[in-house]
């Protein structure tokens, strides 16, 4: 998902760079950025916006970074997140094309049953990871990330061309509707009060249309991007701001930013494409195995396989790997070294963690670096200190699955 960079104080913790994808504050170039439906909305409630991906968005509103991300931990957030690239594909061989661009089993999918996805190039590289939802409707709903919108959305535009050339019935649409992420332990009983819908019966990874609050024509996905349990609603623009005032009125309910959405994730162990992973990075590499498929590792048929399957059965040279550190916050781009002092890799993402009240941070290292409980320095502003290889994620996650 992308980044930036500003400084943050909050309670008791000093979270000086966000990823720089977390927004530059704004300056006479806002009037070219572009601006959510949300964003007048955003103003008037105190949000400090700030240019993220080519868009305007808050970094924070009138509570801290700290504050924000502990909410949303123990009650519920909401995050504008329309920035977010959001397509249809439609047509008898929707499957056909997806399954051409990305690593995951699309075919597999249930109605309305979504996935975590990787889009490939042929040196293996990660082009982008995105959601991709397969419809009672009869299509598939994909959502990809600001940062690679004009990457990702010309990517399938050329896919569809050249599938509709040999007779494919396969099209393409840009759903112009805002989201909203509701995201927290109480999400799902917030909403639950203005939909008609069992909200008990979607569990995490699939999503259904149903009316929100008086708005119809919603598609709520519960997923996130926080660990918790939570929502993505996909919401006609037009009625965006509506459904967000209503939302607040409930006051398990606040306004979350860039800030909290960063620090949320990095906690959870999710990956932040820019940073964490890029075209440079295979799935085997960046620790996304589980997104291939069982059926596509067999067929070897997706962009990039014969080296990401070359992978999987040998060895590959370096890792992503979690790290919880002492001293001073870990930042993106400090050399990771081994204790004989060689520098043996880079941190991804870092921040002091508002849950745990300690470092975390993700990075690359050698495989035989790699396993928990390894022994590593970090260097922050010259100076050594010690780190050590954790399980990710660093705080237990809440998804919510039937059982």
């Amino acid at each position: 998902m992308q980044r930036a960079m500003t400084v943050v104080p909050h309670l008791g913790l000093r979270l000086q760079a966000l990823p720089l994808a977390l927004g530059r504050p704004l300056s006479r170039a806002q009037d070219v950025l572009r601006r959510t439906p949300l964003y007048d909305f955003h103003l008037a409630h105190g949000g400090k916006m700030v240019a993220f991906a080519g868009w305007s968005l808050p970094v924070q509103y009138r509570d801290s970074h700290v504050d924000s991300h502990l909410h949303t931990r123990r009650h519920c957030s909401l995050f504008d997140v329309s920035h977010m690239l959001q397509t249809k594909i439609l047509g008898f061989d929707r499957v056909k094309l997806m399954e051409s661009l990305v690593v995951g089993d699309i075919a597999e999918l249930r109605p309305n049953q979504g996935t975590l996805s990787l889009f490939t190039n042929e040196a293996g590289g990660i082009e982008d990871d995105l959601i991709v939802t397969s419809t009672s409707e009869g299509y598939l709903y994909v959502v990809s990330n600001a940062g690679c919108w004009d990457k990702d959305l010309a990517l399938m535009q050329g896919k569809v061309r050249e599938l509709q050339n040999m007779g494919s019935d396969v099209s393409l649409e840009v759903v112009d509707n805002a989201l909203l992420a509701l995201q927290g332990p109480t999400a799902t009983q917030v909403l639950q009060a203005g939909v008609a819908d069992d909200l008990r019966k979607l569990p995490f990874m699939t999503s259904a249309v149903m009316e929100v609050f008086g708005v119809s024509g919603c598609r709520v996905t519960r997923c996130g991007y926080t660990g918790e349990d939570g929502v993505e609603i996909s919401v006609p623009a037009a009625a965006a701001v509506r459904l967000a005032a209503a939302l607040l009125e409930n006051p398990e309910v606040k306004l979350a930013g860039l800030a909290a959405r960063d620090s949320l994730r990095l906690e959870a162990g999710l990956c932040l494409y820019g940073s964490d992973i890029d075209e440079h990075t295979t799935p085997v590499e960046g620790s996304l195995s589980w997104t291939l498929g069982k059926r596509r590792r067999a067929a070897m048929d997706f962009p990039g396989a014969s080296v990401i399957i070359a992978q999987l059965k040998g060895k590959v040279q370096r890792r992503r790997v979690g790290l919880t550190c002492e001293g001073a916050p870990v930042r993106a781009h400090s050399p990771i070294l081994n204790m004989e002092g060689t520098v043996i890799g880079t941190v991804t993402s870092g921040c002091p963690s508002p849950c745990l009240k300690k470092n975390v941070a993700m990075g690359y290292v050698p495989s035989e670096y790699s396993r928990p409980g390894t022994p590593l320095l970090v260097e922050v502003r010259r100076k050594q200190q010690m780190a050590v290889v954790s399980k990710m994620p660093f705080v237990t996650t809440n998804y919510y699955t039937l059982k």
